[in-house]
């Protein structure tokens, strides 16, 4: 099998021989990954944990379950308690192909943490070449108390085969072929590319009128997940504003901040930003971290790509960011062909051409449009 993520149309000759199990629906199949739904019960953990390729999940869970619940229903996640997840979907892949997981972008855009275990592997989110078994989801909601339900998709899955990932030589390559990052309505020239084992991103603070990001709000009211476009932004996001271009972000407080570049992946790359890189700071400036073939791209070549809303969160100590600031990284990754959908609104894609964009459960689906106040 040639090098590559899986595109759609592969994801569903997987499904039909039998690589991915219980019966996903057509409709979570996504141009370059599978939504993963939760199955029908859950268990509150006194801790999170690593994962151990020697102890099994039922052994942990045996240590560190306070309690087992039924979600079929409806069932309230309380905040910074994690929760482990049997997933619907169990997966037998073959000897060449490899997993991975992160949250979808709607998760990460609510400060949900969640990531992927699979049995006899220490590493999360990682499903290893040849696994045959089920997975589970780890979730920790840690800005507001949410509500879950059997079904509800927080996490995405593709499929790799071979070396799929591009170097910093061939994203240059790949970029004076078709643009992939543009500025002020602009691609970027080769020489204004920065990259390191990636392609660095800066951040958006000169916005005019406009706030520069938004904060979770405390105490926030309960977020039920199920609800979409019915939950009022204001009584979850504050505005921020920056002062001479600069924001100081505290400690443990979680942020929606937006790129000042805009992003295009074309049909034959998929792309994947980096959640923490430590040469950028003690932040993390992603939690939802795959991009589709077809996010910000137009053919036509009628508009310049879409800015990447960046998930916010400072460590230990208050952190200062200013205009134009680097702060997080986009991997590239070769398609194994290019899928027979692309993200978009052809397919119901919620945050093509966004700009600083609440995530899909809030009324005021475009964060520019939300009434609130300075």
């Amino acid at each position: 099998m040639s090098g590559g993520i899986l595109p759609a149309q592969k994801i569903r000759k997987a499904i039909e021989d039998g690589w991915i199990g219980g019966d996903p629906p057509a409709d979570h199949i996504q141009p370059a990954s599978l939504d993963l739904r939760l199955g029908a019960n859950a268990y509150a953990l006194r801790c999170s944990f690593l994962p151990d390729d020697q102890v099994s999940i039922e052994t942990k869970l045996a240590d560190l379950a306070l309690t087992e619940f039924d979600i079929r229903q409806g069932a309230v996640l309380e905040r910074n308690r994690p929760y482990l997840i049997p997933l619907a979907e169990r997966v037998a892949l073959p000897a060449d192909v490899r997993g991975r997981t992160n949250p979808k972008s709607s998760t990460g855009r609510i400060d949900v943490f969640t990531r992927v275990i699979s049995e006899g592997n220490f590493r999360f989110d990682e499903i290893p070449a040849g696994y045959d078994g089920p997975l589970f989801l780890e979730i920790v909601s840690r800005s507001f108390a949410i509500r879950v339900e059997e079904g509800l998709t927080l996490n995405q899955l593709r499929l790799v085969a071979g070396d799929a990932r591009c170097s910093d030589a061939q994203i240059v390559a790949l970029h004076d072929e078709s643009p992939l990052i543009y500025a002020d309505d602009a691609p970027l020239s080769g020489a204004e590319l920065r990259l390191a084992d990636g392609l660095f991103l800066s951040v958006d603070l000169e916005r005019g009128e406009e706030p520069a990001g938004y904060k979770a709000r405390p105490n926030a009211p309960l977020l039920d997940l199920a609800r979409v476009g019915e939950h009022e932004g204001e009584s979850f996001w504050e505005p921020i504003y920056a002062v001479d271009g600069r924001i100081i972000l505290q400690p443990e407080e979680f942020y929606l901040l937006i790129s000042r570049e805009r992003v295009q992946i074309p049909p034959w790359l998929g792309a994947e930003m980096t959640a923490y890189d430590p040469t950028a700071g003690e932040l993390r400036t992603h939690y939802a971290g795959f991009f589709d073939p077809g996010f910000g791209y137009d053919p036509h070549g009628r508009r310049q790509g879409a800015r990447a809303v960046l998930e916010v969160r400072a460590r230990d100590v208050p952190f200062m960011v200013e205009h134009a600031q680097r702060i997080c990284k986009l991997g590239f990754e070769r398609m194994q062909e290019p899928p027979d959908v692309v993200y978009g609104e052809g397919i119901g894609s919620s945050y093509q051409y966004q700009e600083l964009t609440l995530s899909k459960h809030f009324k005021a689906h475009r964060a520019r449009q939300l009434t609130l106040t300075r």
